[in-house]
């Protein structure tokens, strides 16, 4: 697998013993410029990559809070081009990575020959497509490649072992581990099988490990320090961002909020 800007901060970081941590964010909440404006905050902080949220009207595994940012977003028109746009006019280069959180409804209306093009322009270097079956993905995976972005894969507890090394043969970058069977969300705990279902996947492929879905505290990283090569937040972040909804003149102070909130979780990446 040839490397990428994703696959080469794994690797800075593995040789420096550390977790990758990567939020997620939704694009347009709570308006496409704060989107730009919390993008260039999660990188002055040091996040190793950013995710960003597409907007979809349908939920595929979200979460009441990420949903609920996804209709904000969409209810005041916000276009996927927006998107585009927004994440082009930034100086992707001097960011981490960022890595499309997107339906494949949405590639298919573009079309994928046309969305992927639009992606690497703006200056994303990966996607995750979570209504694209992993084990159907190969001619899609083909023409990612072709572009030169990561296609991440989800493998889920759930996951049937048979399926794993065929989603596994249509995924670069690295994998997205889902922590648990669900949707999306802040939990207390992780569950105790995580750890063996990581072991257990660390065996099938030599791509990075990142579990999402449930973390938003720094303590519950400590668990996954032996068995993971990054951490994914998203519900814990989209929610500090609900309160801009209806006051808008909080947006400086709750975007270095976030920020701070950030700092912290990746401070517990390298302890």
């Amino acid at each position: 697998m040839p490397s990428s800007r994703i696959s080469d901060v794994f690797t800075k970081l593995k040789s420096e013993n550390r977790l990758a941590f990567m939020p997620f964010i939704t694009s347009g909440d709570p308006d496409i410029a704060a989107t730009g404006e919390l993008i260039t905050e999660l990188g002055k902080q040091g996040c190793d990559l950013i995710e960003i949220g597409f907007p979809y009207s349908d939920p595929i595994a979200d979460g009441p809070t990420i949903q609920a940012s996804y209709t904000r977003a969409l209810d005041k028109g916000l276009h996927v081009n927006d998107i585009f746009n927004t994440v082009a006019a930034l100086p992707t280069e001097e960011l981490p990575p960022l890595v499309a959180m997107v339906a494949f409804a949405i590639i298919y209306r573009i079309g994928p020959e046309e969305f992927l093009t639009k992606l690497k322009s703006a200056g994303f270097s990966g996607m995750i497509v979570p209504d694209l079956p992993g084990d159907e993905a190969a001619s899609f995976f083909e023409l990612s490649q072709k572009h030169g972005l990561d296609l991440v894969q989800l493998v889920s507890p759930t996951t049937k072992p048979e399926r794993v090394e065929r989603i596994l043969a249509a995924a670069s970058g690295f994998v997205y581990c889902i922590s648990v069977a669900g949707i999306t969300g802040v939990r207390e705990d992780l569950p105790p099988e995580l750890k063996d279902q990581l072991r257990w996947l660390r065996e099938k492929t030599d791509l990075p490990l990142a579990v999402g879905f449930g973390i938003g505290k720094p303590e519950q990283i400590d668990m996954l320090r032996d068995v993971a090569d990054g951490v994914i937040v998203g519900s814990a972040i989209v929610r500090q961002l609900e309160p801009l909804a209806k006051a808008p003149d909080q947006k400086k102070a709750i975007i270095d909020q976030i920020g701070n909130y950030a700092a912290d979780m990746l401070a517990a990446t390298k302890s």
